[in-house]
């Protein structure tokens, strides 16, 4: 009986199994169109809507806005201030998770005004109004005890004595974009101070060129583009004085003239005066921040300047060499030529929005970089975390003329560089999908 029973279930497996192979046989190249098939995408492989793109942005949002508090308080009675005449050596910016005037927070507060003017959502424009109005209130007060007690820790040292670029250009550009929002707002006296520091105080080359003496003496920093053009931009536009669009102009050609690989179209990170024959490192967020910076001068210079179509060719090829390096994920490289060097969230955020803006403003063919954009979009919202935090982000990093300094820099959820090209990049792509259509050709995102 039990042999009878098992050549039955036998029987029965081996009917299932050549069912199975001729249902296999049928899905075939002649039975099947198989370049249908959906691949396994390792990120989002579509194109987004504005509400999704919005609702990342507004997940960032909330997080930012409760962990950025924008109080100062006495850190012995944990008292909130109410009068800056009660201002003293205890008195502090209420702890949060970020720095509240570092140069990634004038990134993140520019950016907010993008959100802003992108999607007409009021709590953006107030996040950096109110920020900047406290900052505003009470920097005659801290100005007054730092003359007094120079040694004391002040919360806003950065702003009211400047002593780097990275301590005054990006809040500088930011600040004047909120001047130039609202009108009655009251910023000017601390944008003259930042400017005053950019333009006269600054280490720059003999041929004016920006420059540090770290790490090495005469050190050019592929960064400092971004930390010095757009508050010279931004300026030129706030004040109408051309000398600070031509300075502007020259920082881009000059650094440009030096660190710009033309076989690659992509920018060396770091150049030292006297070198011989540099070693190349192509850090990718430093090449981002070369990038914003002719973004953002390029959006304001006036129709027809004297340099601006030097400064847009130079924008146009640093984009083609970039694209040529975009990773499959749609996430570029921690150094954009070394596949073997891990993906970045920051640099990925900065390239999306400035080369949608590009297409926006009409710089480049939206049909051969439109799906460019929405494919790091894509990448860039896997990396936004349940909680608002923007995962991937490479920490701090100076300059190094070896590859292990730069593959072996960490990934921090605190690494403040993430959140303002995010939020830059949702705005942008929200503005993309207003001006053009895009749909699903043949397997593939296209410009309609």
């Amino acid at each position: 009986m039990k042999s009878i029973k098992f050549i039955s279930c036998l029987v029965l497996f081996n009917c299932l199994v050549g069912f199975a192979a001729k249902a296999q046989q049928k899905a075939n190249d002649v039975t099947a169109p198989l370049h249908t098939l959906q691949p396994d995408y390792a990120v989002p492989y579509k194109i987004p809507t504005t509400e999704s793109i919005k609702m990342v942005m507004d997940k960032i949002f909330y997080y930012l806005d409760s962990v950025t508090p924008f109080q100062f308080i006495n850190k012995l009675t944990s008292q909130t201030l109410t009068n800056p005449t009660l201002v003293d050596t205890n008195t502090i910016f209420k702890p949060g998770d970020f720095r509240l005037t570092s140069y990634e927070w004038g990134v993140t507060y520019a950016a907010m005004l993008h959100v802003f003017k992108s999607t007409g959502d009021d709590k953006y424009l107030d996040y950096t109004k109110k920020r900047f109005e406290i900052i505003e209130v009470y920097s005659n007060a801290f100005k007054l005890l730092f003359q007094k007690t120079p040694k004391y820790a002040n919360p806003l040292k950065q702003v009211i004595d400047p002593k780097a670029l990275d301590d005054a250009g990006a809040m500088c550009a930011a600040m004047i974009q909120m001047q130039l929002t609202d009108a009655a707002a009251n910023l000017k006296p601390l944008i003259e101070n930042y400017i005053n520091y950019i333009s006269r105080k600054q280490y720059r080359l003999k041929d004016g060129t920006l420059a540090r003496n770290r790490p090495q003496k005469n050190t050019l920093w592929l960064d400092d583009l971004y930390m010095g053009v757009p508050a010279l931009a931004q300026m030129g536009k706030l004040t109408g004085d051309k000398k600070y669009y031509d300075d502007a102009i020259k920082q881009v050609l000059q650094f440009s003239a030096r660190m710009f690989n033309t076989n690659l179209n992509i920018y060396m990170h770091g150049w030292v005066e006297g070198m011989q024959g540099h070693p190349e490192f192509h850090w990718a967020r430093a090449n981002g921040w070369a990038l914003l910076a002719m973004t953002e001068l390029l959006n304001v210079l006036p129709e027809n300047y004297n340099g601006k179509e030097k400064v847009l060719h130079q924008l146009q090829l640093h984009i083609k060499g970039l694209t040529a390096l975009q990773s499959g994920k749609g996430f570029w490289h921690q150094l954009l030529d070394r596949n073997d060097s891990y993906l970045e969230t920051s640099a990925t955020a900065i390239y999306c929005y400035c080369i949608a803006n590009a297409i926006n403003k009409r710089w480049i063919d939206a049909k051969a970089y439109g799906p460019v954009c929405l494919l790091a979009w894509n990448a860039i919202t896997t990396k936004v975390n349940s909680t608002g935090q923007v995962e991937g982000t490479c920490v701090g990093t100076g300059m190094a003329f070896d590859p292990a300094f730069y593959y072996y820099r960490p990934t921090n959820n605190f690494a403040a560089h993430g959140y303002g090209p995010v939020l830059l990049a949702g705005a942008e792509i929200i503005n993309l999908l207003k001006n053009y259509s895009f749909i699903i050709n043949d397997s593939s995102i296209q410009v309609n």
